[in-house]
């Protein structure tokens, strides 16, 4: 997963159809993500370990969020991030 962002390369997620455009240190930050990705019309879907948010840990992984989109907006969502 980290050499695939290292390479800047889109990463295959666990949903058919969708690709990880982003992973965001905490929950935050992806929502941020997530609305200005939304606000271009982009649907967009946050994956996240759900233990993490219960007991407040934020390190190793399990902190971590991954911003989903359809495969067919991966470059757009790219762009639009890498804006920010």
């Amino acid at each position: 997963m980290q050499e695939a962002r290292d390479k800047g390369q889109d990463e295959r997620s666990r949903y058919p159809g969708l690709t990880v455009v982003h992973v965001a240190q905490g929950l935050l930050k992806a929502q941020v993500i997530k609305s200005k990705l939304e606000d271009a019309g982009i649907p967009v879907l946050l994956d996240y370990e759900s233990v993490g948010r219960v007991i407040g840990i934020t390190v190793d992984g399990l902190g971590e969020v991954r911003v989903l989109v359809p495969t067919s907006y991966a470059d757009e969502a790219h762009m639009l991030i890498v804006e920010e």
